[in-house]
């Protein structure tokens, strides 16, 4: 699809559900967040790699938000499914931000965990930053173990923040395409997350119709993994049920 061959793993019945992972990760990190064969007895539960992650592929090297999103539509299509609920962390939120403005009748429902519709200077320091620092072999060990096309795709995992830090229409979602989105929506942040501050929260709150907001307490970036893991689950799934 679009320079990549794209992984996709499915299992479950019942209605269809997406769940999209961060950057430099996998679907595989969901087994970290949810039960998923308790999942399964529920929904029709739909994993993608994104493209360059993992077990999928990415030739053309144009790694955008956009692009991701133009995948999620490929994978819908391939799939035969007219419409889905979904749960994106961070690079997937932002990835489905993009689908429910693009496509707004594909979303049913979605939870965003660590969104953001625009960078400001400060994310884009940090993104610079965090493609230039050091590895060390035990982080080497654990993405080898993630990503298996090689050293090279690693590399260009970890080179990927500097790019998206210079992208400067992709990364830009204005209120008036905020507001065509139709999926009830619940938006869920950190409080100290230091990538996307609090303030887009609120604001992606302010201009998605039907949108509900999550703070979460001394919350850094991802911060349904650790303290608020319980709370999360339940709150996601009750939501994506309704």
């Amino acid at each position: 699809m679009g320079g990549a061959d794209l992984h996709v793993e499915e299992r479950g019945r019942g209605e269809p559900l997406l769940l999209l992972h961060a950057m430099t990760g996998t679907g595989d990190d969901y087994k970290h967040l949810f039960d998923l064969d308790l999942v399964a007895e529920s929904f029709r539960i739909i994993v993608p790699d994104a493209r360059g992650h993992g077990r999928s592929t990415d030739s053309d090297d144009e790694f955008t938000f956009g692009r991701c999103a133009r995948d999620v539509l490929a994978i819908l299509d391939a799939l035969g499914l007219a419409q889905v609920r979904a749960l994106g962390l961070s690079l997937g939120a932002k990835t489905l931000l993009h689908v429910a403005t693009a496509a707004p009748d594909r979303i049913a429902a979605m939870v965003l965990v660590s969104a953001a519709h625009r960078f400001p200077e400060t994310t884009r320091a940090l993104f610079r930053a965090a493609a230039t620092t050091d590895r060390s072999l035990d982080e080497w060990t654990r993405m080898r173990a993630l990503h298996i096309h090689g050293d090279e795709q690693i590399r260009r995992l970890w080179k990927l923040p500097a790019r998206l830090a210079e992208e400067t229409i992709d990364l830009t979602l204005l209120r008036p395409q905020l507001s065509t989105i139709k999926a009830r929506t619940l938006i869920v942040s950190g409080d100290r997350d230091p990538f996307y501050p609090v303030e887009l929260a609120v604001e992606l709150y302010r201009s998605i119709p039907h949108a509900s907001l999550w703070v979460v307490p001394d919350g850094l970036h991802l911060p349904v993994f650790l303290a608020g893991h319980e709370a999360f689950v339940k709150t996601a799934m009750a939501f994506l049920s309704r």
